[in-house]
């Protein structure tokens, strides 16, 4: 069976492993996956990830907790097949007045909101973390 959205297959399984307070989650790896860990683990809501060398690549996530909590408090997906969100520089979200991320999909790669603004580019919003 296909996925239809990887991505957001990718945020439930973080969801949920969080609700279950387990240390790790695993998934089916690719480039906009390991992409988007990467942003979690720079911001801090991650503490590790790491891209298995297999012949079907895993992605495992280390995940965070703060005193017995979890790190990331909402985790949700924006853009969908059914229903893309592209923003201008302009239009960029701010998720809870600056306090979370938004995960942008631009022409230079994935990034962060702040990150966007300060290179004056817009993209595909693709989640939402705080």
């Amino acid at each position: 069976m296909s996925m239809q959205d990887p991505v957001s297959d990718m945020l439930t399984r973080i969801r949920n492993a969080h609700h279950r307070s387990h240390p790790e989650v695993t998934m089916p790896a690719s480039k906009l996956k390991a992409s988007v860990a990467k942003v979690l683990q720079d911001e801090g809501y991650i503490a590790s990830f790491s891209v298995s060398e297999e012949v079907k690549p895993s992605l495992t996530i280390e995940l965070k907790y703060f005193e017995g909590r979890p790190v990331i408090e909402e985790i949700a997906r924006i853009s969908k097949p059914s229903l893309r969100q592209y923003v201008s520089t302009n239009d960029l979200p701010k998720v809870r007045s600056g306090l979370g991320i938004a995960v942008i999909s631009t022409s230079k790669g994935v990034m962060t909101d702040r990150a966007a603004r300060a290179a004056g580019i817009g993209g595909e919003v693709l989640c939402t973390v705080f």
